[in-house]
């Protein structure tokens, strides 16, 4: 069977920005695309799923996954969201990669090099860390070197586990990014300016606070990317 980018919209509420959306990435894919509207299909024979988030869904946030399908929520390939309202990305749209390079996820990391590659956009990379929780403990607060020290080796670990993608994408050009910041607000601070945003997700364990986050903060279409095959 060969594979298709699937779109579903609500009869109840309708989502051009969705199948707009599909349909410029059908393109990119070079696959048929197929507009769903009402009873959720099979997405067995999906490389991608896309649905609409309306603007009361978005506001919510936390509730747009139980609106959609639970098949979609649970099924092994990506899942994009894309916000009612959703203009076209510009040229110079970057997409952005949320990752944890101590524990980086394959599936994630090679859906957003490829998307880039697709859209002949900047990759844009951030990997968060934070300080030790004794630290709030330390009365002088964290040494400057130790600080130093500690932010070096996050950028040294994003780097080994981004070489050999660099490695395999040669011709996407690849932002790196360490912050001391939380996932979400480092995503939805870097999000204004991505044409889309990638993270991952377990299927078997629902949406966590930072896909909640950007349902309800961003404004570009989210790429859920399962880490595992759900079950």
């Amino acid at each position: 069977m060969r594979q298709v980018i699937l779109t579903w919209t609500d009869p109840s509420a309708p989502s051009p920005s969705a199948v707009a959306w599909a349909e410029r990435e059908a393109r990119l894919h070079g696959l048929p695309l197929r507009v769903v509207q009402g009873a959720p299909p099979d997405p067995g024979g999906a490389k991608m799923i896309v649905c609409g988030v309306p603007r009361a869904a978005r506001a919510a946030g936390a509730e747009t996954g139980h609106r959609l399908p639970g098949a979609f929520r649970r099924a092994d390939r990506p899942l994009v969201l894309v916000p009612d309202g959703t203009a076209p990305p510009p040229p110079s749209g970057r997409v952005l990669l949320g990752t944890d390079a101590r524990h980086p996820a394959d599936d994630v990391t090679g859906f957003a090099f490829d998307s880039a590659r697709r859209r002949d956009a900047l990759l844009h990379v951030v990997h968060t860390w934070s300080l030790p929780s004794r630290a709030a403990e330390w009365p002088f607060g964290v040494p400057e070197r130790e600080r130093a020290a500690r932010e070096d080796h996050e950028v040294q670990l994003l780097a080994d586990v981004l070489r050999p993608w660099r490695e395999r994408y040669p011709h996407v050009p690849v932002y790196e990014d360490v912050v001391l910041l939380t996932p979400a607000r480092a995503l939805t601070h870097h999000a204004r300016s991505a044409s889309l945003v990638v993270v991952g997700t377990d299927p078997g364990t629902g949406w966590g606070e930072l896909v909640r986050t950007l349902l309800r903060e961003t404004t570009c279409p989210v790429a859920l990317v399962p880490t595992r095959t759900a079950p």
